[in-house]
């Protein structure tokens, strides 16, 4: 909502600074998002002087002047207006100035002579209506002084941002309320005269010309019009033009502008009708058909065709509709050049209605946005009347004798009871009841003090017609504290300590796993949890696996989201297609989210929480001292591994997957994660075929864990242990095996067998080899033992026995061979 500070000026006096105004509206509950002066354009317009002028060599109608600027020295300027003469003050536009309709002020050459600005009329510079000739500034002026300053063109535009519960300051005249409320001495606002004038009253009376009906009341509870004769339709004076442009509305003509001019003044939204146009001189409110009726099609002023479904309320005359009630009118009834005859409406309407309307036909316009938060019911009457009395005086018009006011159902008025007490114990304040009275009249409450039946005083208050918003005691303290300043509440605190209870477990997981996979290099994505119906069947997934039961949406977005996902791989690999097919080769992508599996028809289904994670393209960012390398199965697993460590989850294994639970992996590059025998998840290197079905042109590496799982094997303590005395003894060992031997397998003897030898610490695999000099069929794995005694420094002694009974144990387990 923009506001003029001088469109304020004209409802009450206003002597504060705009960033003070701008403050105490913000502190007010009216938050002002910024201030800018109306007379920005202005900046490079000074006043000047004509010192000489003389004939234009080479134009008889131009003039070569002398202008003082007030640097030092003369200024040529080649000027056409006729009026220009030596030693007038002018409004000279100095090169760099931009005046407004974009246009540049710089140096040039006109017929041969250098131009070093421009002297301006007053209508180039939007200050009057005269083009007939430059200002001629009366009075003595300074050189050089701003236009603006010289002027005393101070107006500024207050940029208002209204929350949805202050319908009364979609208005100048409710924020002119507001602001008077905080002036001192406090002032009241001033509205303007409404009164027809007797000398452009026509004998004709507006009920022979127009009847009213009103259909359905509840929508339309009440509905003015008046009439104008003789008019004509032309351009807005430039008072008008000034005030529509300072709040972002652009001129039309003077019987359109006035309707704008009255609804920005008042807030209730007015329409012109051609009555011309209006057939059987009828105006017949009522809704666009009956339920079941085909949707009709309306053409709307500004040319678009929008379908009516048979509930909206519309404004009809005796053959067809002329608008959408409380939205915008149609084209059929529009004001043109031609009209002569203005039928001008002043309504209530629902809101609930019109916000419903709006938001099916998609229209927005000022209208619609004051009606669905509610006009005052009360006001449309002096809304009527000052959009009439205005379009007779700008457009030479008659004013129609008596007014149509259809008004079935009246607006009942609104008071409140409110204890002072309970108002002081809500707040924390002291306020007496006389303080109380005293703020909300500052903003038209009236106010009466009564006592109770117990004999305690309260205040009866009548909430004005255009407070849409108070309704209860609670809403009156909002106005006492608003008004009062926020910011003068003093803070107390409770007096019981409040305990903070400790998150949730999954929280704190789901905290935990972000914070982890962000450090990893990961990006976190959010998936919808719909997905294509067929994305098991792209998967490989088949019955009876329970992933191919999927709950349908029974109305989808589209159909590439017309189920819910039984799993979080579709949503990671659609989202690599997308990246990659924007030329974002390398991915880092996790997700948490949820899947969801049919239990019955109509029934919850089952839901289960999981974490996934996708790699693709480079291991790392290439650079002139490193080479270009692909990511592979072994990264993917070590993004697990160290999300497993950081969750201090240990003694985990990795096993071969099969095809039937993970037929999207790549034979042989598939693995699950198990933990005491439970498994965790699957990670994996996703199937060519596969990769092909959701438009992959590269290879990817996939996991995903189970959070339920997850939560249960995360330690609920974590033990501490110093740190050792003594030092280490490390010593390798190499085994060739079959490659049908899994690593994880060998990697639990030693783990079973480190259990009953406390000087192993730990132990690992640091190499693999394979190649023709090992077999075809064979490969080498190298593991390191390191040990570590609690109570002295060990030596090769201690450990060989130990040793070589592990060494003999994987010869023995694993038919392994030692190295030749």
């Amino acid at each position: 909502m923009k506001v003029s500070l001088s469109w304020l000026r004209e409802y009450i006096p206003i002597d504060l600074d705009p960033q003070e105004i701008s403050d105490r509206l913000t502190m007010a509950g009216l938050e002002v998002d910024g201030v800018e002066s109306l007379y920005d354009y202005l900046d490079n317009v000074i006043v000047a002087q004509v010192v000489q002028a003389r004939q234009h060599p080479n134009a008889d109608k131009l003039t070569c002047c002398a202008v003082d600027i007030g640097k030092g020295e003369l200024s040529p300027i080649v000027c056409g207006a006729p009026n220009v003469r030596e030693g007038m003050y002018v409004a000279c536009a100095l090169p760099g100035a931009v005046l407004p309709g974009d246009f540049k002020i710089k140096k040039s050459k006109l017929r041969g002579e250098p131009s070093h600005g421009m002297l301006c009329s007053a209508a180039e510079l939007m200050l009057a209506d005269d083009a007939s000739g430059i200002m001629d500034l009366d009075g003595e002026f300074v050189t050089g002084t701003p236009l603006e300053s010289a002027l005393k063109l101070d107006d500024a535009v207050f940029e208002i941002d209204l929350t949805p519960n202050r319908p009364d300051c979609l208005s100048l005249i409710g924020v002119a309320r507001e602001i008077g409320a905080f002036t001192d001495p406090q002032n009241k606002v001033t509205l303007p005269d409404v009164t027809f004038p007797e000398a452009q009253m026509d004998s004709r009376s507006l009920h022979d010309f127009v009847t009213v009906e009103i259909e359905d009341p509840q929508l339309c509870p009440r509905y003015t019009a008046g009439m104008l004769f003789d008019v004509t339709v032309g351009p807005s004076p430039l008072w008008l033009k000034q005030r529509l442009e300072a709040v972002g509305l652009f001129s039309v003509n003077n019987v359109v502008d006035v309707t704008n001019f009255v609804m920005m003044e008042t807030g209730q939204p007015l329409h012109a009708f051609d009555y011309d146009n209006i057939a059987k001189n009828k105006i017949i409110v009522r809704t666009a058909g009956k339920p079941g009726d085909a949707p009709l099609e309306f053409t709307t002023l500004d040319s678009k065709v929008h379908k009516l479904d048979p509930e909206m309320l519309m404004i009809c005359d005796g053959e067809k509709p002329v608008g959408i009630a409380g939205v915008m009118g149609g084209e059929n009834s529009e004001i043109t050049d031609a009209t002569t005859r203005v039928l001008v409406e002043s309504a209530y309407f629902n809101p609930v209605s019109i916000r419903r309307t709006a938001k099916r036909t998609g229209i927005s316009s000022d209208a619609s946005h004051r009606f669905e938060r509610g006009v005052d019911p009360e006001g449309t009457m002096f809304a009527l009347k000052r959009a009439v009395v205005l379009m007779a005086q700008l457009c030479s018009a008659t004013i129609a004798k008596d007014i149509i006011d259809e008004n079935p159902i009246k607006a009942q008025p609104v008071t409140i009871d409110m204890s002072p007490d309970a108002l002081n114990v809500r707040l924390g304040t002291t306020f007496s009841a006389d303080e109380m009275a005293q703020i909300l009249t500052s903003v038209a409450f009236d106010v009466e003090k009564k006592m109770d039946k117990e004999g305690e005083s309260l205040l009866r208050v009548h909430v004005p017609s255009f407070r849409v918003d108070v309704t209860r005691p609670e809403d009156l303290s909002e106005e006492v504290a608003r008004l009062w300043g926020y910011n003068k509440i003093e803070t107390s605190y409770p007096l019981v300590k409040a305990e903070g209870r400790p998150l949730a477990g999954r929280l704190v997981l789901r905290s935990k796993i972000r914070q982890a996979m962000t450090g990893f290099g990961f990006c976190e994505a959010i998936n919808y949890n719909f997905i294509r119906k067929d994305a098991c069947e792209r998967m490989g997934i088949e019955a009876p696996d329970k992933r191919t039961r999927m709950v349908e949406i029974l109305n989808p977005i589209s159909d590439q989201m017309s189920v819910l996902r039984t799993s979080i791989v579709p949503g990671l690999l659609e989202s690599m297609a997308r990246n990659t097919a924007q030329q974002v080769d390398t991915l880092r992508l996790f997700e948490i989210g949820k899947t969801f599996i049919e239990t019955a028809p109509g029934e919850q289904p089952e839901e289960a929480e999981v974490v996934g994670g996708l790699i693709t393209g480079c291991r790392w960012e290439q650079t002139w001292y490193s080479k270009k390398e692909a990511v592979d199965f072994f990264d993917l697993k070590g993004v697990v591994q160290g999300l497993l460590d950081t969750l201090q989850i240990s003694d985990v294994v990795y096993e071969r997957t099969d095809a039937e639970t993970c037929p999207y992996f790549e034979a042989g590059y598939g693995a699950r994660v198990v933990k005491d025998g439970l498994v965790l998840g699957t990670l994996g290197k996703i199937a060519s075929d596969v990769g092909t079905a959701f438009g992959l042109k590269q290879d990817a590496y996939l996991f995903d864990l189970d959070m339920d799982r997850f939560e249960k094997v995360v330690p609920q303590a974590v033990q501490a242990v110093g740190l050792p005395k003594f030092p280490s003894i490390s010593r390798d060992m190499t085994f060739i095996v079959s490659k049908r031997v899994e690593v994880g397998a060998m990697m639990d003897t030693i783990s079973t067998f480190a259990q009953t030898q406390a000087l192993i610490e730990n132990y690992f695999l640091f190499d693999v080899f394979e190649g023709r000099n090992i077999g075809e069929d064979k490969k080498s794995l190298s593991f390191r033992i390191v040990y570590r005694s609690a109570s002295k420094t060990l030596t090769e002694k201690n450990i060989k026995k130990i040793h070589d009974q592990l060494s003999q144990k994987l010869i023995n387990d694993f038919n392994a061979g030692l190295p030749g």
